[in-house]
């Protein structure tokens, strides 16, 4: 019971970042039919951004404040370089899909090399605060806080964005658009605005993962952010395309999947079990768990 526990909650806080760079996935390609092959590589910038600011702060005594401070930095690099990243690239390519694709992935190439000459392959681990790194009691289990810390964080997250879609203006219009960006051009709302939104919005969540990933597994390398982005794909496509909580219940489905068939199965299995899972959703319901199908044109 107590290695269900711990596997259960390993799961979920594994769940919580797949939905922290899914997330922004899904809404940018819903709404701005961008797929963006270079999302993986933010990943990677919130987990050294944290891990230089650790490391620079080192006069702070207090480890929580450093910590705290590492991931606002984090937050704002994600805003920063995906805002000057829509507006420099992507946007030069909207409607042509090839140059997106080819443009996005040169892109995440270049990233990742660039965070390989600067850091090295060599993991670099985030310091921690005590009581971060610490467990705690639950139903018999030591659960790492680590991972508690992850599952609300990432719960907040969920509840905020689906706060922003419905209830304010860019949210509506950012909804409006995922389901017809024509008729919301027709009604003379500029939406490009709300792609720069989106787009800067989906770095910084990325980069909140990198921050909370880098103590998820015990260090960042300049690879991490391509592996979460293959399953964080996965997750976006069985969530259904644009669809926040589609994403969430997909992240903790894939999850819980990937991380009990490894421990009660075999390790390795679990990319296998999400792939049949993910070929198993798209015979049944192609547009995904909470997706909408297209509309006919």
């Amino acid at each position: 019971m107590n290695a269900f526990l711990v596997i259960l909650v390993t799961a979920l806080g594994l769940g919580g970042l797949y939905f922290l760079l899914a997330s922004g996935l899904s809404l940018i390609f819903g709404l701005m039919d961008v797929l963006n092959l270079a999302h993986g590589a933010f990943f990677g910038i919130g987990g050294y951004a944290a891990w230089i600011v650790m490391d620079s702060l080192g006069v702070v005594d207090s480890l929580a404040l450093r910590f705290l401070v590492s991931v606002v930095v984090a937050v704002a690099a994600g805003l920063l370089a995906g805002f000057v990243i829509e507006k420099v690239l992507v946007a030069r390519s909207y409607g042509d899909h090839l140059a997106q694709i080819l443009l996005t992935l040169g892109l995440g190439f270049a990233l990742n090399g660039l965070l390989a000459g600067l850091f090295t392959y060599s993991p670099r681990s985030l310091p921690q605060p005590e009581w971060l790194a610490a467990t705690s009691a639950l139903g018999g289990a030591q659960i790492p806080n680590s991972r508690l810390v992850i599952i609300v964080v990432a719960a907040v997250v969920f509840l905020g964005m689906i706060g922003f879609l419905r209830y304010t203006r860019h949210g509506l219009i950012i909804r409006a658009g995922a389901e017809n960006r024509q008729m919301v051009r027709a009604l003379g709302i500029d939406v490009r605005r709300s792609f720069t939104l989106v787009f800067a919005l989906g770095g910084a969540l990325a980069c909140l993962g990198g921050a909370l990933g880098a103590v998820f597994f015990n260090g960042v390398t300049p690879t991490l952010g391509q592996n979460m982005l293959i399953f964080s794909f996965i997750v976006v496509i069985i969530g259904g395309l644009g669809s926040v909580p589609g994403t969430a219940v997909a992240a903790v489905l894939v999850a819980l999947v990937q991380q009990f068939t490894n421990f009660y199965a075999n390790t390795g299995l679990g990319d296998l079990a999400i792939v049949v899972l993910l070929v198993g959703t798209l015979l049944v319901r192609p547009q995904g768990l909470l997706g909408r199908k297209a509309a006919s044109t």
